[in-house]
């Protein structure tokens, strides 16, 4: 038969084909498609924002880096050598048109800005990662905790708990921990040193930093996955599990757990943008090697290249966070639906 496959047993089969998508993968492709369009055109958006904002702060990237006794002449000299002389949105639309080629421009001490950002980010990506990392393994383990028992001591302890470290910032976080760590104990240096590569020289250099922008944030964490799984634990078929009989743990872990990791996740990639943003702040007290220094040094020489070269950098880490947990939660929800 013509199409067909002849087996070992004389029984003609149907040839193998590939499968095609289905109207459920290729409806998902979209939606995360347009999610991806929209999170472009916010950054987008974002970094216009930020070449407004340097253009409306007083002074500009040729005063601010000149050297004392420099003439009028001499500085408006180096405003043409910067293109500070040229309208600010075509000065947007030149550094724009670089993304494509991972030009980010030269900075006002003419260095490109590829190069500066580059070496820095990479450390401020494992801090961030290492905080996000602690985050959520104390955040689940101490909304399951909680979850053990609702209403009970603990989970008391740990909401009131996670609500009061969430409204403390990262930069108070730090300083107590420099406190008590550091200054009172000796257990853990802090100063960030650093080797000939740019890198902390010892990774316990690390633990502090890293702990300064967990706490606030598993704080936020706990609180959510509480929550969903005060949710989950409502379900029918959660509910049906401790009818027959199984143990707390085993319907926590079983049932409970993964069906609230969805939400779980999305509160993860929600805070890594804050992380992000709180290693400025954190890396400037513990002199961390990370994109928070390069970042205070351009906006006090109001440097426009520079400061959008990084939020560049954080926004696509945080689009590309953000896209993975959307994938995760689709995943996770794929077989619920």
């Amino acid at each position: 038969m013509a199409g067909q496959l002849i087996t070992q047993t004389g029984v003609p089969t149907a040839p193998t084909t590939a499968v095609p998508w289905g109207p459920r993968a290729r409806a998902a492709t979209t939606r995360i498609a347009l999610v991806l369009l929209k999170r472009v055109l916010l950054l987008a958006a974002l970094l216009a924002m930020v070449f407004a904002g340097v253009e409306l702060l007083p002074g500009d990237a040729a005063s601010a880096t000149s050297e004392r006794g420099e003439s009028a002449a001499d500085l408006a000299q180096r405003r043409h050598a910067l293109g500070l002389d040229r309208p600010v949105l075509e000065r947007f639309w030149d550094w724009m048109s670089g993304l494509p080629t991972g030009d980010l421009g030269t900075s006002a001490h003419g260095e490109r800005v590829t190069d500066l950002v580059t070496t820095a980010f990479p450390n401020t990506l494992v801090l961030s990662g290492s905080a996000l990392l602690l985050t959520a393994l104390l955040s689940v383990t101490l909304a399951s905790w909680a979850a053990l028992r609702p209403e009970g001591r603990l989970d008391r302890i740990v909401t009131g708990a996670s609500t009061a470290v969430f409204a403390v910032p990262e930069f108070v976080v730090a300083v107590a921990l420099v406190l008590v760590l550091s200054l009172w104990t000796g257990w853990l240096p802090a100063v960030t040193l650093t080797d000939s590569d740019g890198t902390p020289s010892s990774w316990t250099m690390l633990i502090l930093p890293a702990l300064a922008l967990t706490v606030p944030q598993t704080g936020w964490n706990t609180r959510i996955a509480r929550a969903a799984l005060a949710d989950e634990a409502r379900a029918p078929y959660v509910e049906a599990a401790v009818f027959d009989g199984l143990a707390p743990r085993r319907v926590l872990l079983l049932h409970v757990l993964p069906g609230a990791l969805p939400t779980i996740a999305a509160g993860l990639a929600t805070s890594s943008g804050v992380l992000l943003g709180g290693a400025v702040a954190v890396e400037t007290i513990f002199n961390y090697p990370g994109i928070g220094a390069v970042l205070t040094s351009a906006v006090a020489d109001r440097d426009t290249p520079v400061i959008a070269g990084v939020t560049m950098l954080a926004g696509a880490a945080i689009t590309v966070v953000l896209l993975v947990a959307d994938l995760l939660r689709d995943v996770l929800t794929a077989g619920r639906r």
